[in-house]
């Protein structure tokens, strides 16, 4: 009997009651970042159009360097301008670049191709460059602007003035007083840029200021710096994204835009808009100068809008079920 009862306290163990250990809860740990990939990444649509992107990328910057475009080598050979896909391989037969004759020539017997390429890596990284300036000066200029209540009354007054003058106007004007290069055409862009994100921010920074965890936060003392980036800027995060994913397109849109009017980059700088502007008067006789660089740029700027757009609704908490 002894036996018995012996063995079968073997197949039980006393448990101690531990107040502390049985508040805790047992459940995975949550990631945010981890959470957003696994939402953005769901969609099939999302990894096509990165694995899309990223051969633009690729190209634009590896393609110029092995094969560098040159707009002038054929300039001295009338013969080869404004050929078309399949007249310039024939005429360029001998040198063994079939491929980089595959859009024809242009008005100058250079290579669209070539050229294509080159102007894609001009505006990818003018735009990355211009979204990057305009993004962290707009972010931490409206989290101030929409926290201080003195700093917002002076710059709601800088705000409408420089919001009444057209964007484009402004551009315009710094574009001829300082010249078209490309540093010169990215301070352009960025000198009043980042004011209309800085306004927008400003607005959501107003809505959740006076949540009562900000307001705990001032009477304990912390410090306004610490209650901007641990309290109300990490709750902005989907608003800054949303915003990330219009910044990028717009600036390669815009640059495509003022150089197909005259007021974007110099002549001696490759870009999409230049291509587009200087193929316009001929695209009804030339249509292959005019519509590979116009779908090209009309590709990336789609892209960037989608994919901005699925990371902007992937960054909301609320997709996170």
């Amino acid at each position: 009997m002894s036996e018995k009862v012996l063995n079968e306290d073997a197949l039980f163990t006393f448990v101690n009651n531990d107040s502390i250990e049985s508040e805790k809860i047992i459940a995975p740990r949550y990631s945010y970042w981890k959470s957003v990939f696994r939402v953005f990444f769901r969609k099939k649509i999302n990894w096509f159009l990165i694995g899309v992107f990223v051969l633009l990328v690729l190209g634009a910057f590896i393609i110029p360097v092995i094969c560098p475009y040159n707009p002038n080598e054929n300039v001295t050979r009338a013969t080869s301008f404004n050929l078309s896909p399949s007249a310039a391989k024939a005429y360029f037969a001998g040198d063994g670049t079939t491929l980089k004759w595959i859009f024809g020539t242009g008005g100058q017997g250079n290579s669209i191709f070539y050229g294509i390429w080159a102007s894609a890596k001009t505006s990818i990284v003018l735009a990355i460059i211009c979204a990057a300036i305009n993004m962290v000066i707009g972010v931490i200029m409206g989290a101030v602007w929409g926290y201080s209540k003195s700093f917002d009354q002076v710059m709601l007054v800088i705000y409408n003035i420089i919001a009444n003058v057209p964007y484009i106007l402004v551009i315009t004007v710094l574009v001829y007083v300082i010249g078209a290069g490309f540093w010169s055409f990215i301070f352009a862009l960025t000198i009043t840029g980042w004011m209309s994100i800085a306004f927008f921010f400003r607005t959501q920074v107003l809505i959740i200021r006076d949540r009562e965890y900000s307001l705990a936060s001032r009477c304990l003392g912390t410090p306004i710096p610490r209650i901007i980036s641990k309290n109300i800027m990490p709750f902005l995060t989907s608003v800054i994204v949303t915003i990330l994913a219009t910044e990028l397109p717009s600036y390669i849109s815009m640059e495509v835009f003022l150089s197909y009017i005259g007021v974007g980059l110099s002549a001696n700088i490759p870009s999409l808009g230049r291509m587009i502007q200087e193929a316009q008067t001929g695209f009804l006789v030339y249509p292959w100068e005019f519509w590979p660089p116009v779908a090209v740029a009309a590709l990336i700027t789609i892209i960037l809008y989608v994919l901005g757009q699925n990371l902007a609704d992937a960054t909301d908490p609320r997709t996170h079920m």
